[in-house]
């Protein structure tokens, strides 16, 4: 039996019934992408949203739907819940939420001040899919109405009212369109609209390199759940993506390329630094993935999707750490201080170039500091300055190993 989906006339809908509590946000072009590249690079800010996310359109549409329910469940580490929070509260119901005991404070503080006396929080398993059986069983045993965060035509629906919004801003031709991909709600509701109403536009899905759940369905022609997955980018570490996102996204998607999570990093500074934007990881996906497309862009219009900016502020160092070290710029080694007195004072004064800097020093022997081994890290203000940098470690015979490629054996001396 074939499975019903999404619709243009649905989506139509859901645009109107969510028109009074969701901001239609600005799509604007990005004057340094747009450099960079050589192309008409426009971002579609959901950004900027009340619960700074997309995922009260989808959240919202499916809940206003069900009048009868009066007491609504979602299991959610982060967007997914304020998005039902902050739904509950207008619509005057209660919610349940459940979410990992791994969330950060700062994300349960956001879906209880956004839900207000309309939900509670239950803290509960250590993973999303633990966490959601919980959440399940929960409404189960109470009759409740469950909201799904991806596979859900609803949800679905209300997601790809973002792209109504975009064609109905922007009449000229699309050339290319890039899209986050976790679960794939967003992902397949608006590469629907796109393929009907914009069909020679190319279809891009960008995911995290190590949570790429949906390029493994692709190539696997079946949903796949993925062992293990990285959650750096939170927002789009799904072990596995739905039944009915997958279909739609196989039919409507071009591509589907992953990024690092160093090269994401990058980005969040870049649009931090330069243009004032706050993103999260999945945020700066879809613009992150420019970059495998660089020579295909180039004189393109080209849509990029923020999806998100609830990132945490102690965040920032790791994210700054990640894009220093996928930029070349930021190096660890075991350094081996040779047996005569002044070496450390040797090390700064004649191994260190003009413009590096110590940013980790860490005596590996703590019971011999005057000549034990030391972890280094040393951060550079050009990918140019490493090789004579190592050459002059060698040289002076303080080189031990280089531990950047050693992730492993990092981080058990950090």
């Amino acid at each position: 039996m074939k499975t019903t989906r999404p619709t243009i006339k649905n989506i139509k809908a859901a645009k109107k019934r969510i028109s009074a509590v969701v901001q239609k946000t600005p799509l604007l072009e990005n004057l340094q992408y747009s450099a960079i590249y050589s192309a008409n690079v426009l971002l579609k800010r959901e950004d900027l949203q009340q619960v700074r996310s997309y995922k009260i359109r989808g959240a919202y549409n499916k809940i206003a739907q069900h009048p009868e329910v009066n007491h609504v469940v979602c299991a959610s580490a982060g967007n997914h819940a304020q998005g039902v929070a902050y739904t509950c509260r207008k619509l005057g119901i209660q919610g349940t939420i459940f979410m990992p005991v791994t969330t950060p404070n700062q994300k349960i503080e956001q879906v209880k001040m956004f839900g207000h006396d309309k939900v509670e929080v239950k803290l509960i398993g250590d993973t999303f899919d633990e966490t959601g059986k919980f959440a399940k069983e929960f409404c189960q045993q109470n009759s409740y109405l469950y909201i799904p965060p991806f596979d859900d035509n609803e949800i679905i629906e209300g997601q790809a009212t973002i792209a109504l919004e975009i064609l109905e801003k922007y009449q000229q031709a699309i050339d290319y369109l890039f899209l986050p991909v976790g679960g794939g709600g967003l992902a397949s509701g608006i590469s629907t609209v796109f393929k009907d109403l914009s069909p020679n536009t190319k279809i891009i899905g960008v995911e995290p390199k190590d949570a790429a759940s949906m390029q493994a369905a692709f190539t696997a022609n079946k949903v796949v759940k993925l062992d293990k997955i990285n959650g750096f980018v939170d927002g789009a570490a799904v072990q596995q993506v739905g039944e009915i996102t997958y279909q739609i996204c196989k039919d409507n998607i071009d591509e589907i390329i992953t990024v690092d999570d160093g090269l994401i990093c990058q980005t969040i500074l870049n649009l931090y630094n330069k243009d004032a934007i706050v993103v999260e990881p999945a945020g700066a996906l879809s613009l992150a993935g420019l970059e495998q497309y660089a020579n295909k862009i180039k004189n393109k219009t080209v849509v990029c999707i923020l999806s998100g900016s609830n990132n945490d502020i102690t965040r920032i160092e790791e994210i700054r750490e990640k894009a220093l070290l996928y930029g070349g710029l930021k190096h660890y080694f075991m350094v081996r201080f040779p047996q005569r007195a002044g070496a450390l004072k040797e090390f700064v004064a004649e191994i260190l170039g003009e413009n590096d800097d110590i940013t980790y020093f860490q005596y590996h022997k703590k019971h011999n500091r005057a000549h034990g081994p030391a972890i280094v890290g040393i951060e550079l203000k050009n990918t140019r300055d490493f090789k004579p940098l190592v050459k002059r470690m060698k040289a002076k015979d303080f080189y031990s190993d280089y531990l950047n490629d050693k992730p492993e054996l990092f981080s058990m001396m950090m």
